[in-house]
């Protein structure tokens, strides 16, 4: 998944400044204390991160 296709993963499900907000700021255990942006920078495959995102919000399986 390339970074562009998360972004507008993130944007359809919480819509665009909600998701911008998230990727900035919202710390995740599942990514190792990172915020999804810091987890980018860092290399961190945006399939991996989207999954983190998905079970930290509960996105149902089917808008996965």
């Amino acid at each position: 998944m390339r970074n562009t296709v998360f972004r507008k993963l993130m944007a359809n499900e919480f819509g665009q400044v909600r998701a911008e907000l998230m990727a900035s700021d919202h710390v995740l255990s599942a990514l190792g204390g990172r915020t999804p942006d810091q987890a980018l920078d860092e290399g961190i495959p945006a399939k991996e991160i989207w999954v983190a995102v998905c079970d930290a919000f509960e996105v149902p399986e089917h808008r996965r």
